[in-house]
């Protein structure tokens, strides 16, 4: 694979605030592990989405062990992981079968130096499940909701908290809600003020949007302590 076959944007998390990714479904297993040599090379960290174990497995044994892989989230991160604070997001899935997206955008947020926690298994179907867990989800800075099927967690929640919600839908489901395109024209309508949905199964999108929230939060408050110290 020629050198120019790609050109890693190394500067993007000090441009916008969050690190290019690669996404590995697309490509062929010569050209993720040219990337991987050339990050290597190049002392860089890399979050690397959708890739399935048994393309991590059929890797060079040299990268596989220079490479933090989760199976659940297909995300492999290289140059270790951050140290983490105290979790600022929630992530709040529908069902166990939301998990893998959700896990995603953990490991998202975690490259970045973001902790997070999560509540899974809170659908709608069982509001109670939800209930008994809205006084601690209020505690947090922004909340990503999972959910396929109907998607009523993201109206449900949202008319709950006081916090921003990014709604995710999820391509888990059966019949019309299969593929995740009922969750999402759900996400898309809801009357709840306060959601602001991403594209089916984005789970590195929503992560990289309260990444940048909190980014501006926190300068925002610098700010204000700033200026309160000057005057």
């Amino acid at each position: 694979m020629a050198d120019d076959d790609f050109d890693i944007d190394w500067s993007r998390e000090q441009r916008t605030g969050v690190a290019e990714a690669v996404l590995c479904a697309p490509k062929t297993d010569t050209q993720i592990e040219a990337i991987l040599r050339s990050a290597r090379q190049g002392r860089h960290r890399l979050l690397l989405t959708r890739l399935a174990p048994e393309r991590f497995g059929r890797m060079a044994a040299e990268l596989r062990a220079e490479l933090d892989y989760d199976p659940v989230s297909r995300t492999a991160i290289l140059g270790g992981m951050p140290s983490l604070d105290l979790p600022q997001v929630a992530l709040v899935a529908a069902g166990t079968s939301d998990r893998p997206v959700l896990a995603e955008a953990a490991r998202t947020l975690a490259f970045h130096g973001r902790a997070s926690e999560a509540f899974i298994d809170v659908g709608v179907a069982g509001l109670h499940r939800l209930l008994r867990r809205v006084e601690r989800l209020r505690g947090f800075d922004i909340i990503l909701a999972f959910a396929g099927m109907e998607g009523a967690l993201f109206t449900v929640l949202a008319g709950l908290v006081e916090v921003p919600v990014i709604a995710v839908p999820t391509s888990v489901g059966l019949g019309v809600a299969q593929g995740g395109r009922v969750a999402l024209q759900s996400a898309l309508a809801t009357c709840a003020p306060g959601v602001v949905t991403v594209n089916i199964d984005n789970g590195f999108g929503a992560a990289c949007t309260a990444i940048k929230f909190l980014q501006v939060v926190e300068r925002s408050r610098v700010t204000r302590v700033q200026g309160a110290v000057a005057h």
